[in-house]
């Protein structure tokens, strides 16, 4: 066949040929459709360990914070102790001071 001809095809070819085309855009279809559920659960997955990450971060400060109050409480108690046992032995000298 020269490069000036025209091959025609009969029905049969070209119902052949659509079906091959339409089964490769099916399979295309399908493979672009797996891909994309791929990234959107990658998406979701990294939205969820940001979460997770945040509230570890959260919860560490949290911490970090309760111990802080109770450090603070136990130095409240001791320094009160202190200034009452400075208080009493301040008003003992006192007391023994003016008796004397």
């Amino acid at each position: 066949m020269s490069e000036k001809e025209t091959r025609l095809y009969s029905d049969s070819e070209i119902e052949s040929l659509i079906d091959e085309i339409s089964a490769a855009a099916l399979e295309a279809i399908d493979q672009a459709a797996g891909e994309a559920a791929k990234a959107a659960i990658l998406s979701v997955l990294e939205r969820e360990a940001e979460a997770l990450r945040e509230a570890e971060k959260w919860r560490i400060q949290a911490d970090i914070n309760a111990l802080a109050v109770k450090q603070a409480k136990r130095s409240g108690v001791k320094n009160t102790i202190i200034a009452a046992l400075i208080g009493i032995l301040g008003g003992f000298a006192v007391g023994f001071a003016v008796s004397k």
